[in-house]
């Protein structure tokens, strides 16, 4: 089993589950301790490589993802993999579709879909998922 996040560390979520999830910012400088054995990127534009498996998840600023069962699959895979591994979601603010993903992560966990953006602001920022469409798709999201 992979060293895990320390709960206590800035962006971390803890899932009901106990599963724990980094949310980051891009456009910041990588943060200090264990770096992601996992990391899922929601971009428009296709990120840099990084040292770590990652997957690109075709995302604009603001919007959705483009393919939702696109989007179900990766963060479906991010959600069982954060059970054993160190799993980052990471857009370039880090709030708005990043928030979004995670509230996604909680529904995948256990939390109603209603109550997931409230989850993650609570426990992650209190500004994420910024949009009323990223609200809805948190809504609906079934995974």
């Amino acid at each position: 089993m992979t060293e895990s996040w320390n709960s206590t560390d800035a962006g971390v979520l803890r899932l009901p589950s106990g599963r724990l999830v980094r949310g980051r910012a891009l456009r910041r400088p990588l943060p200090a301790g264990p770096t992601p054995t996992y990391a899922v990127h929601l971009l428009a534009k296709q990120p840099p490589e990084v040292p770590w498996e990652a997957r690109w998840l075709r995302w604009p600023d603001f919007w959705l993802p483009g393919n939702h069962a696109h989007a179900q699959e990766i963060l479906g895979e991010a959600w069982a993999r954060a059970g054993v591994e160190r799993v980052e979601i990471a857009c370039g603010g880090g709030r708005g579709r990043t928030g979004t993903a995670l509230a996604c992560l909680a529904v995948l966990d256990g939390v109603p879909a209603e109550k997931a953006v409230d989850y993650v602001r609570r426990h992650y920022a209190p500004r994420a998922v910024e949009t009323p469409w990223q609200r809805r798709y948190v809504r609906r999201f079934t995974g």
